[in-house]
């Protein structure tokens, strides 16, 4: 039951980005002026940028009260999981941290630094989410330990992209929330250069969005190339192939974000791809750690027969 709600927990966030990147696309952010209501009540004529705004806001609430349950499964669980409690109790809190974020963003009318770390806290929350849900799924007492010489690459080279990828997502939020995204209207060169003159902060934003993208490509075909010379379990390199596919994906999805002016639904995809890539990344830095030999860290994923009923 807690891995379930913990995956859950993931999907629901991964629902919430894409909603969140549809509500900015559609400059939605302040279709409600007020918060936590919206025109003074809890229940708005849902029609407009309301109907994504107060969405987007229904939607987050609900994804507290979702992993609330999870954290108070760990709970139930006993003592044996501490560092997981811990980090779901971080988990709430940091969710109510968001919470308040996003009403500084309506009530002081979309402040860069604010939007931006609301958008930043919630790659961080997500990373959260898939960290525990791996160590709580019923996978792992049966599968087979890894030896120090496939987790050692594993661990750093899923890390490394993993931090690579959370700062591309954050930089792509200032980018969203100083709309930059037009500030090279063309690809693969910028301004007709490949280099190009940082005349604004607008097209320095920009560029180092598209560098720190080459960077965390590079990253993820490296870890790719890295279980493949180490032979990894075949599990291990589907799920680095399934990554330099989605970094397939964001590449592409970016670059017609560009050429259709910032069209809603690629741009709001291309934040769905970089959630879904990073909270892969993170799985695997998490199998690495927890999975090597004889780990005395992993926990019993729902062993208790009260755990698993659905």
């Amino acid at each position: 039951m807690l891995y379930r709600s913990l995956v859950v927990t993931v999907v629901w966030t991964l629902a919430l980005l894409y909603l969140g990147s549809v509500v900015h696309a559609t400059e939605s952010s302040l279709a409600c002026p007020d918060w936590p209501t919206c025109f003074g009540t809890m229940m708005p004529e849902m029609v407009g940028g309301v109907f994504w705004e107060h969405l987007h806001r229904l939607v987050a609430g609900a994804l507290i009260l979702i992993f609330g349950v999870s954290t108070y499964l760990a709970f139930r669980d006993g003592g044996q999981r501490r560092w997981f409690v811990r980090a779901s109790v971080a988990g709430v809190l940091l969710l109510l941290v968001q919470a308040v974020f996003g009403g500084l963003t309506v009530i002081y009318r979309l402040p860069d630094a604010v939007s931006t770390t609301h958008l930043s806290l919630a790659f961080i929350f997500l990373s959260l989410a898939v960290v525990l849900a791996t160590a709580a799924s019923p996978r792992r007492a049966t599968a087979t330990a890894l030896s120090p010489a496939v987790a050692r690459p594993l661990r750093r080279w899923a890390t490394g992209a993993a931090v690579l990828v959370f700062m591309q997502s954050a930089i792509g939020a200032v980018v969203r929330h100083t709309d930059s995204g037009m500030a090279c209207p063309d690809f693969p060169t910028c301004l007709g250069q490949w280099v190009p003159p940082m005349g604004t902060h607008y097209v320095a934003i920009h560029f180092t969005h598209r560098v720190v993208a080459v960077v965390a490509t590079l990253a993820v075909i490296g870890l790719l190339v890295a279980l493949i010379r180490v032979g990894a379990p075949r599990r291990l390199i589907r799920q680095a192939w399934a990554a330099v596919a989605l970094v397939a994906v964001q590449f592409t999805l970016g670059v017609v974000s560009v050429f259709t002016i910032l069209a809603v639904t690629p741009v709001s995809l291309h934040t769905l791809g970089a959630a879904a890539l990073l909270a892969l990344l993170v799985h695997l830095a998490t199998v690495a750690r927890m999975d090597v030999g004889t780990d005395r860290t992993r926990i019993e994923p729902d062993a208790a027969p009260a755990s698993t009923s659905a």
